[in-house]
């Protein structure tokens, strides 16, 4: 059985790191460089990095955010942000990033897809895609959760994996933040129209959240809230979820 994976997300906004609800009323929650070392120390399997100010103010402050991480931690970085071609995701990976998410950019640029997956091959390529549910319906949302897409989800997914992507991280806007479980709805909808590893982001709140996203289909499980706002850590997280019988990936430093 393909092992799972627990992933921090470090928003970030002017450099510093920071959390909200439902895409909105950020408050600052540290230094991210400081963070980084802490999950490094816990062998978190995969960290993610997230600018949400870059597309919409078209800032660049992650390629040396990340090569400041990259020189102290050695786990692995994806990093998303205001990314939007080649040379965005060359810079990226240049600077140390294992993996780029891309996001906006993807919507109306599937060739940017291909290009960066024929480059830097299909385990480098992550497609961010941010939902709201709306009269039933998930729709499509770019530019951090401010611009409706009129674009059919399932679609897009299909779309984004003929292009080359090699993961989707998918984030459920009216979940993130309120730390009351993912969307099981929206992660069985995307995993049974993909068969591209899903990556589950929004709403997690307690370890047994990680259970149910892990247990309804997703590949890993994404968290900011989780581990932010309480006395968890990526160690305690892997030891309830190998209590509960699910397969992780990194194992480093847990006691049977």
């Amino acid at each position: 059985m393909l092992k799972k994976r627990i992933i921090p997300v470090l928003l970030l906004k002017n450099g510093r790191m920071v959390k909200g609800k439902q895409f909105s009323n950020f408050r600052d929650t540290g230094d991210p460089v400081s963070q980084a070392k802490i999950y490094n120390a816990h062998n978190t399997d995969e960290l993610v990095f997230l600018d949400i100010d870059a597309t919409t103010l078209k800032t660049n402050t992650l390629v040396d955010l990340i090569k400041r991480v990259s020189k102290e931690c050695f786990m692995p970085l994806s990093v998303g942000g205001g990314i939007s071609t080649i040379e965005d995701v060359r810079n990226m990976i240049s600077a140390g990033a294992d993996k780029v998410i891309i996001n906006s950019a993807a919507i109306h640029n599937a060739k940017l897809i291909h290009d960066a997956s024929n480059s830097f091959g299909k385990q480098a390529i992550i497609i961010s895609i941010d939902l709201k549910k709306e009269n039933n319906e998930y729709v499509v949302y770019s530019h951090s959760g401010k611009k409706r897409e009129d674009i059919d989800f399932l679609e897009y997914l299909k779309m984004m994996e003929e292009a080359g992507a090699g993961e989707f991280l998918i984030n459920s806007i009216d979940n993130d933040g309120m730390m009351n479980g993912y969307d099981l709805e929206l992660l069985r909808l995307a995993e049974s129209n993909s068969s591209i590893p899903i990556i589950i982001c929004g709403g997690a709140g307690h370890f047994e959240h990680l259970y149910e996203g892990l247990n309804a289909g997703a590949h890993a499980v994404a968290c900011a809230s989780l581990f932010h706002f309480g006395d968890n850590n990526p160690t305690r997280a892997r030891s309830f979820l190998l209590n509960k019988g699910i397969p992780m990936k990194n194992l480093k430093g847990i006691i049977f």
